[in-house]
């Protein structure tokens, strides 16, 4: 099987952005709209308290979830379904020096000074997997 892309088994950097508390869709949108300019950004994933679609247990179980917070967003020119209450971000930079890695560090702690009134964290590291494991191939 041939990677997908040339980037495939490089582990290239990934800044995560944790938050104090959980955003509105409202502040997740400003957030997003404001990472998705600046340049050296590959990929941005977002994880937080599940808003299901449907109660799955309880006494509510099989109702419909009206929660306020799941809805469409809009970020740049696409729309995207928000099911979740966002408290953490994980950026993908593609980045060939330190240099590049911190001007762009730079341009994320402007963001989210601007936009995260409650309070973050920054950290540089790798949180998610850039190639396959054993249990990849077990389960194939």
């Amino acid at each position: 099987m041939k990677p997908t892309a040339d980037y495939a088994n490089v582990p290239l950097p990934e800044v995560r952005i944790l938050t104090n508390r959980l955003l509105s869709a409202e502040t997740t949108e400003k957030v997003l709209n404001a990472l998705d300019v600046i340049e050296h950004i590959r990929q941005i994933n977002m994880n937080g308290e599940n808003l299901p679609a449907v109660i799955n247990s309880g006494p509510a179980k099989g109702i419909a979830n009206d929660h306020t917070e799941r809805r469409l967003i809009h970020v740049g020119n696409q729309e995207v379904e928000l099911h979740c209450l966002v408290g953490a971000f994980f950026l993908e930079l593609e980045v060939d020096s330190n240099e590049m890695l911190e001007s762009v560090m730079e341009e994320v702690r402007k963001v989210c000074d601007a936009t995260i009134k409650d309070g973050y964290s920054l950290e540089i590291g790798r949180y998610s997997k850039y190639r396959p494991s054993l249990n990849d191939y077990r389960s194939a």
